[in-house]
């Protein structure tokens, strides 16, 4: 199975990054997570994405906030799925993040969840790999059943308390 390679801005934005994390471990999908900054480790961004084919990475998530190159770095130097994740920081609500995320130059894609979305992110990482993988793409299948049968179960509740 191909890794996701997750890749943090800084160290400030693990509290959203875990629910990446956390998702790709209930799928059972091998991950390594890294802290590089766009700006400030630009060298060390670069080696860790032009050898990450070669690595045995399949997908690509990028969390950062504030400016949020981060995402658009990593893309520029790979055709692997990069997904952003803007993350949401104090001066304007991620609004800022989400724009650096998602306003990329034709030819150089980048995927973009919600403002800390990093749930989505995982998952849509996770059906990226699971194009080549039948058992990833059941595990999916069967999550989003019992995503579909919690919210069933839950209008029943509803239903039978009102009617």
């Amino acid at each position: 199975m191909k890794k996701v390679g997750i890749i943090m801005g800084s160290d400030s934005d693990l509290p959203v990054v875990e629910k990446a994390i956390n998702t790709l471990k209930s799928f059972g999908i091998p991950f390594e997570v890294h802290v590089y900054s766009a700006h400030r480790t630009p060298a060390e961004s670069r080696s860790f994405i032009v050898s990450a084919r070669d690595n045995g990475f399949g997908a690509i998530i990028a969390a950062a906030g504030k400016a949020a190159h981060l995402a658009g770095a990593l893309a520029a130097g790979t055709t692997l799925p990069v997904i952003g994740i803007p993350i949401k920081s104090s001066t304007l609500d991620g609004l800022d993040a989400l724009l650096s995320t998602v306003q990329m130059p034709s030819g150089i894609p980048v995927a973009t969840v919600a403002i800390d979305g990093a749930e989505n992110a995982a998952l849509l990482a996770a059906q990226i790999i699971a194009v080549e993988d039948a058992e990833l793409a059941a595990k999916l299948d069967a999550a989003r059943e019992a995503s579909r049968e919690k919210v069933l179960a839950k209008d029943k509740e509803i239903n039978e308390r009102f009617s």
